[in-house]
């Protein structure tokens, strides 16, 4: 992603002290208010993804969800939403992962794919792994492959890459 990422990463709109005291925000919603930024950001993940065969992109809750949408679209694959505890209809299977203060969880509807399916798993970006080890879990324990695991934003400092 090296040709797009610096016009990228300009178009981040980095927040101090938001939601709290010593944390930087990073603000993507810059980079969708900004067309050319937001191409670019697609057709990278795009490019990178082009001709693997990928048969699903499953995408994080809940900003994952546009990045998701729009490569799952471009790649002719479908999308499959990794949600929050609780806000999927039907059976689902649960994955918790901890957090710096206690404990969360996502899951995924039991059927969202078929063994051996080739998946992309994304999301704005990857702080400290968590989320994004637990969604990798559930999409194997339904027997799916995942080709790559794949953000806008990577935060090596707090240990998620």
């Amino acid at each position: 992603m090296d040709y797009f990422s610096e016009s990228i990463k300009k178009a981040i709109r980095t927040v101090p002290d938001w939601p709290k005291p010593g944390v930087s925000f990073r603000d993507i919603t810059t980079v969708l208010q900004d067309k050319t930024a937001f191409r670019k950001l697609i057709d990278a993940f795009v490019h990178r993804y082009h001709g693997q065969h990928i048969d699903a992109v499953a995408a994080v809750d809940a900003r994952g969800f546009i990045i998701g949408s729009a490569l799952a679209y471009e790649l002719n694959a479908s999308l499959v939403l990794v949600r929050k505890k609780g806000k999927l209809p039907f059976d689902t299977l649960v994955e918790d992962y901890e957090l710096e203060y206690g404990t969360a969880s996502v899951e995924l509807h039991e059927d969202a794919f078929k063994p051996g399916d080739k998946v992309i798993l994304v999301d704005d970006l990857i702080a400290t792994g968590g989320t994004m080890l637990a969604a990798t879990r559930l999409i194997r324990r339904i027997g799916a492959e995942i080709v790559e695991v794949a953000a806008m934003i990577d935060l090596p400092d707090l240990g998620g890459s």
